[in-house]
């Protein structure tokens, strides 16, 4: 390059990203490198609380983490990476005005790229979810599903009483959710415990009235934290009402109802869909290898035959040299990857800032190899489940071991403050029952608020 000093091009403001870019600017000298983060918004989103910002919890700016303040010595580029030439080793980027709109377009040479676009919600090829699922994987999805549901209370609480309304009183009294892992079911729980508050604000709804659905093709509820667990959290939804499905899923999507692969159908005019993840769409339009559609990496994060590339996260089939399933190589057995969890995107982020510096001659690199730290799941109220250190908990305990672990991961103090402040109102007063954000529904379907970014037109 013919830059004075080489240029490290990070790909993706996520957990991984922004890890990456921390350790780097500890690691590197000011002037050992410039350092480029190219993103779509310019703060990293603390995703694991966005169950709490659907619930009215917490503020929505408070899960915002600012890339500019916190990376006081990386250049953040708002915008998509649009082509990436390995061979002039440059990336093309589309930038974005304040709207979100496309204004133009800037080349950006790299000496390293490191490549962690994230994830985007896993929809499969389902008649009807493209146009009608909702999810909850951006501030645009949170905060919509919010006022959604405040809106259909209103209209159902409108309706003139009389048995010919009774329907449409069904459809919007009624949530289904798809996907009983972390998302699906701390979502829905979280939502049935704010609405079961507030519901007695409307004159003629009733808590009882409003119906919730979790269904899944899993024969249990967070199979991630074991079958006890699972078991517990499956009896404090069923303790609130909440009908879960299990060995079902969704067959069609229509208006105002879901039909299941049982042949069941439920009047419903909303579909929450948080049925996992697949990495962006960035990584199947690059000419690298993949693996069950995630980059391949080596265990020091590199991308093999890519010339100073390198990728983690949700979008890197990153070996699990921790897993007791590991071999090593030549024994022809497949290889298990780290799972697309928050934890492990920053840990890899940190293993790529250093491995990163290394190959720019500043410290060693090292293999990524991370043991889970334990799993928790917020439920609502004063119900939790959590799995620190492989220790089982549930109820109160284990919900002040959750709130303590976000704190903890959240990556700014200004941010840890206002989170804790929120939880401390939300426990001392009522309820809000308000819409705010007025964000249309075509702008909230996964498929735009998490696929419309372009990626690579060639």
């Amino acid at each position: 390059m013919s830059q004075s000093r080489p240029v490290v091009v990070v790909v993706g403001g996520g957990f991984a990203g922004f890890h990456a870019l921390r350790k780097l600017e500890k690691t590197l000298p000011p002037d050992a490198a410039e350092l480029v983060l190219v993103n779509p918004s310019d703060y990293l989103l603390y995703s694991p609380l966005l169950p709490d910002v659907s619930a009215g919890v917490v503020e929505p700016r408070h899960i915002a983490v600012s890339l500019r303040q916190q990376l006081r010595r990386t250049r953040v580029v708002l915008g998509s990476v649009t082509d990436i030439d390995a061979q002039t080793k440059t990336v093309t980027v589309r930038t974005t005005d304040d709207g979100g709109a496309t204004d133009g377009t800037l080349t950006q040479p790299y000496d390293r790229l490191v490549l962690v676009p994230g994830s985007v919600t896993r929809q499969f090829d389902i008649p009807g979810v493209a146009e009608r699922a909702h999810g909850v994987k951006t501030l645009v999805e949170a905060q919509f599903l919010r006022d959604h549901l405040l809106r259909q209370l209103d209209r159902a609480d409108a309706l003139p009483e009389g048995p010919e309304h009774d329907a449409e009183r069904r459809e919007r009294l009624t949530v289904v959710a798809v996907g009983a892992g972390y998302t699906g079911t701390e979502i829905v729980a979280q939502l049935q415990y704010w609405l079961g508050t507030i519901a007695s604000r409307w004159a003629r709804v009733r808590p009882q009235d409003i119906q919730w659905v979790l269904i899944d093709l899993a024969e249990s509820v967070l199979p991630e934290l074991g079958p006890d667990l699972g078991k517990v959290a499956m009896d404090a939804l069923h303790r609130r009402g909440i009908d879960v499905r299990l060995g079902v899923t969704v067959k069609e999507a229509r208006e105002g109802e879901t039909l299941l692969t049982d042949g069941s159908t439920i009047p419903s005019r909303t579909l929450i869909w948080g049925a996992g993840v697949a990495a962006s769409p960035l990584v199947g339009a690059l000419d690298l290898p993949l693996q069950k559609g995630r980059l391949v990496v080596d265990a020091d994060l590199a991308v093999p035959g890519a010339d100073g590339v390198f990728a983690g996260g949700d979008a890197a089939a990153v070996p699990d040299l921790a897993s007791p399933d590991w071999s090593p190589a030549g024994t022809g057995q497949p290889q298990p990857v780290t799972p697309p969890t928050a934890q492990h995107a920053q840990r890899q982020g940190t293993a790529l800032g250093r491995n990163v510096a290394a190959s720019l001659g500043f410290g060693r690199a090292k293999p990524y190899k991370h043991r889970d730290l334990g799993l928790v799941a917020d439920l609502g109220g004063r119900d939790a489940v959590a799995k620190p250190l492989g220790i089982k908990l549930h109820g109160p305990l284990a919900k002040l071991v959750a709130r303590g672990y976000h704190l903890y991961a959240l990556p700014s103090m200004n941010n840890r403050v206002r989170v804790g402040t929120d939880w401390l109102l939300a426990a001392l007063l009522p309820a809000q029952s308000v819409e705010v954000s007025r964000i249309s529904p075509d702008q909230a379907l996964v498929s735009t608020a998490q696929q419309s970014q372009p990626h690579l037109t060639r």
